[in-house]
């Protein structure tokens, strides 16, 4: 029996996923595959895969099938000891596996599977309020509250299969209109108000700029970047800024790495985890040092 287990979205690609589909089924003797019926399915597939044995277990899909993936590992007794995360980059931006050098094209990304090495990263960790109350979950790269979260609110889901990441970008221009609301970032004796909070356990945010430089998954601190106050002209210098990759010296905004913080706020505000929108505030985030076992290009 192959000791790598699959969990793959099977509306990953889109129109493409037929594509898809075929290059799964050439390795199909090579692991066991396992697709995901609806939101939420692939946690409780890769806690099965951990009781199962298997010895990798590889997150096909896009960023939030990565964090539903890591989710079930941590839920799963011995999961973070036992098993090393692989992922296949099929959804619309990929940020984690942006950040970690995995390429986007299957054939490639599947032979770093196979022969890559092992990086053990920092694992974060948000408990805020769910839909059915109070929860606690895992996420890797990155996650926020304000700007972005309202953003992610106003995605529309048939635009985003027709232009990919434009779809985003409209949203963020929607997510401009006033009011919007504040969130106060609270950690070591700091108080901060602000209208986005970006937070990071990588370099990547929400697309393909570096957009927190100090972030390090190994470090044991979360990367914050506190903007205060969101208006177009801090906008497009906040862009002019990202597309010079020197988005860390952009006066707008408090940079700042901590091992914890709580996101509070006096108006309905969600919070986003990889890019989805998963409760709202107040949370508190922490982080458990070096607790995830990745494979990385390199032999």
């Amino acid at each position: 029996m192959p000791d790598t287990c699959i969990i793959f979205n099977p509306t990953a690609q889109g129109e493409r996923a037929q594509a898809f589909r075929k290059q799964l089924a050439s390795i199909e003797g090579e692991a066991v595959l396992r697709p995901t019926q609806g939101p939420g399915d692939a946690q409780g597939l890769a806690a099965r895969a951990v009781e199962e044995g298997f010895r990798k277990v590889v997150a096909a899909g896009g960023d939030g099938t990565v964090n539903e993936v890591v989710n079930g590992l941590t839920r799963a007794q011995g999961g973070l000891e036992t098993v090393q995360l692989g992922v296949l980059p099929l959804g619309t931006v990929n940020v984690f596996a942006k950040e970690l050098g995995i390429p986007r094209e299957f054939a490639r990304a599947w032979q770093v599977i196979q022969e890559g090495r092992n990086l053990t990263i920092d694992l974060p960790y948000a408990e805020f309020m769910g839909a059915s109350g109070p929860e606690r979950r895992h996420w890797v790269q990155l996650a926020g509250a304000g700007l972005d979260s309202r953003a992610l609110s106003l995605v529309r889901w048939e635009l985003k299969k027709k232009i990919g990441l434009l779809a985003y970008v409209w949203a963020g221009f929607e997510a401009m209109r006033p009011p919007r609301p504040k969130v106060t970032f609270e950690a070591d004796g700091i108080s901060l108000v602000a209208e986005a909070i970006l937070i990071g356990n990588g370099r990547y945010f929400g697309g393909r700029w570096p957009v927190l430089h100090g972030a390090d998954m190994t470090d044991g601190l979360m990367d914050v970047a506190v903007i205060p106050i969101i208006s177009w002209p801090r906008l497009f210098r906040a862009f002019w800024y990202l597309w010079r990759d020197r988005f860390s010296e952009d006066p707008s905004a408090t940079h700042l790495q901590v091992r914890s913080f709580r996101l509070t706020t006096t108006d309905a505000v969600e919070l986003q985890l990889e890019g989805d929108n998963v409760g709202s505030l107040p949370a508190t985030f922490g982080l458990l040092p070096r607790a995830l076992r990745v494979i990385v290009p390199g032999g």
